[in-house]
């Protein structure tokens, strides 16, 4: 098995890293976090830091990231707001104006796509209804949202995850209950385009020109990373450093290429790969 795995990951052009729970916990940065970026720069390998959480720009987490210590270049982040602009203008025929329950950080994002935002639903023609983790979520971008729905506006959401994990053990409600509360207000799902779709990995395979099966997904949720992967013919490899315990692999119909403990274990293993193809 152990040759069967350093055969796998040997092959991997392209390893996409999930954040919160996998590389860092709030403010920690996870052990082996930064050496494992380093061993894949030295390696040359392919890597790209991909979140789910659409609260923050990517400029905030390359500041984040560099704080921590991992320096790494714009082309090395995706943000699933992002991901949201670029299947947007990969669609539409012409400038888009979205209505976003989001933060101020999204609106910013998408606005650098080329994405115009609606502010007034009254006055202002609305192409797309998108919506987000929304930090500064109020009643009347519900409101807002609930008629847009009813009119018949397109309805997108950055990601499906529930709840965001903190540090400490602690979660808060993420864009996926958001999107719960708005779809038993109107009956209407959103189009995900965050982890687990495969719009995002389409999205990443064409951005980074390697096939799927040349990817691994390296994360530690079940119901996003690995089933993003497994769905798409990717390595999937789950990290119990985060939301994810042994137990509910057990109990679940995912499973993934690659169990560790933590990202330390996945460099210690590929340190190996790397030294022995060497």
């Amino acid at each position: 098995m152990k040759d069967n795995k350093f055969e796998v990951l040997l092959k991997v052009e392209l390893f996409i890293l999930d954040m919160d729970g996998t590389i860092y916990l709030g403010d920690r940065l996870f052990e082996g976090s930064r050496e494992f970026v380093e061993l894949l720069k030295e390696n040359r390998k392919e890597f790209l830091f991909l979140t789910n959480n659409s609260s923050k720009s990517s400029d905030e987490y390359l500041k984040k990231l560099s704080k921590m210590g991992i320096d790494i270049a714009k082309e090395n982040l995706l943000t699933s707001g992002q991901a949201t602009a670029i299947y947007l203008n990969g669609i539409a025929k012409k400038t888009i104006r979205a209505y976003v329950v989001g933060t101020v950080s999204l609106k910013k994002e998408l606005e650098s796509f080329g994405i115009n935002i609606a502010e007034d639903i009254e006055k202002e023609e609305v192409d797309y209804l998108i919506v987000g983790f929304d930090t500064e979520l109020t009643y009347k971008k519900l409101l807002d949202a609930c008629e847009l729905i009813r009119k018949g506006i397109p309805f997108l959401a950055t990601n499906p995850d529930l709840v965001c994990p903190l540090d400490g053990g602690k979660y808060i409600p993420d864009c996926g209950s958001i999107c719960i509360m708005l779809e038993n207000a109107t009956k209407k799902k959103p189009l995900f385009i965050g982890k687990p779709s495969s719009i995002i990995v389409d999205v990443i395979s064409k951005l980074k020109n390697v096939e799927k099966s040349r990817i691994a997904m390296i994360g530690d949720r079940l119901y996003t990373d690995i089933k993003m992967a497994n769905d798409n013919g990717m390595v999937s490899i789950l990290v119990l450093s985060g939301e994810t315990a042994f137990e509910d692999i057990e109990k679940s119909r995912l499973k993934p290429t690659f169990v560790y403990n933590s990202i330390r274990d996945i460099y210690e293993d590929l340190k190996t790969v790397y030294r022995g193809a060497g």
